[in-house]
């Protein structure tokens, strides 16, 4: 039986919900893999140099700016923190040949950034002729140091802007994959048949009014309150499912603020594809898992790309642009004409037809990429 290590962290969490989602899909195809989980930050724990300052693990410290909005100069400590790493690089390379050695491996697939450069080199000089492989779980690269390393690896690359990258930095077409887009939950491929307007009563929402589901990542953000209190100066006749995920204090704020617009406030949930269901558009960061969830359950969006925003998400929003998908706010304050605009009956026709036509199965197709490169290494 092959062995194949999955490696995560938790800074977003969408990397261990790519692994997680990937993890199942295997199993459901019933391949005789086993299937290991590795979470790098508590093999890195001794190293993590933010804990020792702070007390505060590096991830948890990246969590904390993402809930409370602090991303103004991301790109300076992206490149600081590049910084550190290479500080570090050949402890981490001694860490993980360690690790390597007593978990021997058939195929290492990083689902993270970052890190790929000592997750390679650490491969490649403890398991003989073992494949590595990353697959971006973001649309595209953020150079330099961030997904795609020069180094003689597998990458797995969800755009064209990916492929055209990895190929500026001399990979060849035998070590690329193009999926057809980012991981998801298998939840989000499977039917879900509600009566619309019974669900949206049970939840205290108008059964005809449009609907957004307004969604910020696993911490929320302070921008959801300002999306609501901008909705209730413009006095646009819509309402709102907000998921504030493990932000309690932000759905009490949200709560108190009350009507107009009418909304629903919900905490930690894992039945995103029941509200998005439930939804007409959606409104948020362009997070890659975010608005490839929204994609999947058709819903044009509103988006905001601005200084705030993650450097490695920026192309996100252009991307959006691009294929018609929904309309990219400079901030939201503009979110209320923002919403009219979008639901005008023509455009919302175009953008929904966009997203009608947008197929992703990359979940269903990794496996197959990675049975063909341990097929290549025998």
């Amino acid at each position: 039986m092959k062995t194949i290590h999955l490696i995560f962290f938790d800074a977003g969490g969408g990397h261990r919900s790519a692994a997680n989602a990937l993890k199942h899909v295997i199993s459901q195809q019933g391949r005789e893999w086993q299937v290991e989980m590795v979470n790098l930050q508590e093999l890195f724990d001794s190293l993590d140099v933010f804990r020792k300052l702070t007390g505060v693990r590096m991830q948890d410290i990246y969590n904390t700016t993402l809930r409370k909005g602090w991303t103004m100069g991301s790109s300076q400590l992206t490149r600081a923190m590049h910084g550190i790493i290479r500080l570090y690089h050949p402890r981490q390379l001694k860490l993980l040949e360690r690790f390597w050695r007593t978990n021997p491996s058939d195929l290492v697939v990083s689902l993270i950034p970052n890190f790929n450069r000592a997750l390679f080199q650490s491969v490649e000089s403890t398991l003989a002729g073992v494949p590595f492989m990353t697959i971006l779980t973001d649309l595209a690269d953020f150079p330099p140091h961030f997904w795609i390393e020069k180094q003689r690896q597998y990458l797995v690359c969800g755009t064209e802007r990916a492929i055209t990258q990895a190929r500026s930095m001399g990979y060849t077409d035998n070590l690329l994959f193009r999926s057809s887009g980012m991981i998801l939950n298998p939840q989000f491929y499977e039917p879900v048949e509600i009566d619309r307007e019974a669900e949206r009563r049970k939840l205290g929402l108008e059964p005809d009014v449009p609907t957004g589901i307004v969604l910020f990542g696993g911490f929320g953000s302070s921008d959801m309150e300002d999306i609501a209190e901008r909705l209730k100066e413009s006095g646009q006749r819509v309402q709102l499912i907000m998921m504030c995920g493990h932000n309690a204090k932000l759905a009490d704020r949200l709560r108190a603020i009350g009507p107009p617009p009418r909304m629903h406030v919900e905490g930690f949930s894992r039945e995103v594809p029941y509200f998005m269901k439930l939804a007409d558009f959606f409104i948020g960061k362009p997070g890659p898992g975010s608005i490839s969830e929204a994609l999947a359950m058709k819903l044009p969006m509103v988006v905001e790309r601005n200084a705030r925003t993650l450097p490695q998400e920026r192309y996100n929003a252009d991307w959006i642009h691009e294929n018609n998908f929904g309309l990219v706010l400079s901030g939201f304050r503009e979110v209320g004409s923002a919403i009219e605009e979008l639901l005008a009956p023509e455009n919302y026709r175009r953008l929904r037809e966009s997203a009608d036509c947008y197929q992703n199965r990359a979940v269903f197709e990794i496996p197959d990429f990675m049975a063909k490169v341990m097929a290549r290494s025998v």
